[in-house]
């Protein structure tokens, strides 16, 4: 009696699980899932990117999938993606607040559900980063003068091959670090060196295996897995963030902000109890996530920007001749020089497409019941934007599977940008920090190639450009040989 009333249980268990995992009348399609496992089996733990192309070709441009129990729908396309990003923009403005990056970021900006407290952090942010020179010139003196200790740590490569993984990782939280916390600091600096690979970790366990059963299994969160070691770095992070906060209070005058967290405080003070959400304990998160974000996929996208103009010198010294030809005799480059560089700006695009630095965005959860491409979407559904459906869709470039500037260029060689360039995704949540990428990107390869010639070592092998995947994608590491440019 005993073993049959366990029995019984098992099957209604299971008989609950199945029911669960029915997908609602009129969702999108996909393939069957299997109880507790969902549709987990369908995807490589590793990297599901090439899975969630497979699937498109067989469902369409909208279909789901459940990690674990939790049903997700994937977005593919330009018309898909415009509809529920642009079109229903609030719809599907939300943010999940149960799975592992949410855990991990707390209540920092960029995993923020949509509501007041995101919207009025994200207007903050926004109008401090436009104050501290976003878009001016006080920006692009910030970022040359990072520029000036890159190449000094080229001017000492030369002769030699080096790695750059290291350089422009630092170059970009530098030049991020000055906008949060007014400085700068040496490449061999504590701070760099830990906050930079607490990043790159933690980048790579947030889409790898481990966050994925984090998401699909509950009961698992508290044991000692692979996925501990992010939140033990999110600590040793919060830890300097914390300190600069410290300092931050003793040293400023009310009124007389000197960077991001003075004008934070500064708002604070004049916030009082008026019922605003800017508050002290969500500061050290917010700094982090613009901090991250301002890093990771900025150096990401560096890298692989040079892995090609190193495997690909004749696009190098197209660029270089521009270069030449507009900057002449001017003593450094200018941000509004990209009008007048046509060619240089389409291999900087095109160097972004196929970075493709953020392949799935950052999820997404509809805030209403909804409609997309004619399915129902409940509220609450998880939302996955695929962008390298988007990168690369067939119909919207002349090269979608090839490294070419063509695809940025008309018929007169005048640069224009396709409506599927969305690399930041789109929409109110698109990435707040795109003006300063779009900065950083210029000048930094503007300045070097003024400069040096890069040159893929001969005993190097084929390169390999498959990236290694993580919530950011980057290059697998390589080496690349410095030269200085003959004069002109």
């Amino acid at each position: 009696m005993f073993v049959s009333f366990i029995l019984l249980w098992i099957c209604v268990f299971f008989f609950i699980l199945c029911v669960k995992s029915q997908r609602p009348k009129n969702f999108p399609p996909g393939p069957r899932p299997l109880p507790i496992l969902g549709n987990l089996l369908n995807l490589s733990l590793d990297n599901p990117i090439k899975d969630f192309e497979r699937l498109r070709k067989r469902y369409g441009n909208v279909y789901s999938l459940f990690l674990g129990p939790k049903p997700a729908v994937v977005i593919n396309g330009v018309q898909a993606m415009k509809e529920a990003m642009m079109t229903k923009a609030v719809d599907f403005a939300g943010r999940p607040q149960d799975i592992f990056v949410t855990d991990l970021t707390q209540n920092g900006l960029v995993l923020a559900d949509y509501g007041p407290s995101w919207k009025e952090h994200r207007r903050f942010a926004l109008m401090t980063l436009r104050n501290f020179g976003l878009g001016k010139q006080s920006m692009e003196q910030r970022i040359l003068g990072e520029i000036q200790y890159t190449m000094e740590t080229l001017e000492g490569s030369i002769g030699t091959t080096m790695s750059p993984q290291v350089m422009f990782h630092n170059a970009a939280s530098n030049i991020i670090c000055q906008v949060l916390f007014g400085t700068r600091y040496d490449y061999d600096n504590n701070f760099i060196k830990v906050v930079v690979q607490c990043f790159k970790e933690n980048s790579k366990i947030a889409n790898g295996p481990w966050a994925m059963l984090y998401d699909s299994f509950p009961m698992i969160r508290n044991l000692p897995l692979p996925f501990m070691k992010a939140f033990k770095n999110i600590e040793t992070c919060k830890k300097f963030a914390t300190r600069h906060i410290a300092e931050h209070k003793e040293t400023r005058v009310p009124r007389q902000p000197r960077d991001f967290l003075d004008c934070y405080l500064d708002d604070l003070d004049k916030s009082g109890n008026n019922g605003s959400s800017l508050c002290e304990d969500r500061l050290t998160m917010f700094v982090l996530d613009l901090h991250f974000a301002g890093t990771d996929t900025t150096s990401n996208t560096l890298l692989t920007g040079f892995l090609y103009l190193t495997t690909y010198p004749h696009i190098q010294e197209r660029c270089q001749q521009e270069i030449d030809q507009v900057l002449e005799k001017k003593d450094h480059a200018s941000y509004d020089d990209r009008h007048n560089m046509p060619y240089m700006q389409a291999v900087i695009h095109e160097v972004q497409r196929v970075a493709n630095t953020l392949p799935l965005s950052v999820y997404h959860y509809t805030t209403n019941d909804t409609k997309l491409m004619e399915y129902f979407l409940p509220r609450g559904t998880l939302i996955i934007q695929n962008l390298t459906s988007v990168l690369k869709e067939e119909d919207q470039w002349k090269f979608p599977h090839e490294f070419n500037p063509e695809n940025f260029l008309n018929e007169q060689g005048e640069f224009v940008k396709p409506e599927a360039f969305m690399p930041f995704s789109a929409g109110p949540r698109m990435c707040l920090g795109e003006g300063l990428a779009r900065m950083e990107l210029f000048l930094i390869t503007v300045t070097l190639l003024r400069k040096f010639k890069f040159i893929w070592p001969e005993d190097a092998g084929e390169p390999d450009y498959t990236p290694v995947y993580g919530v950011t994608l980057s290059p697998k590491p390589y080496r690349m040989k410095v030269q200085l440019r003959t004069t002109q």
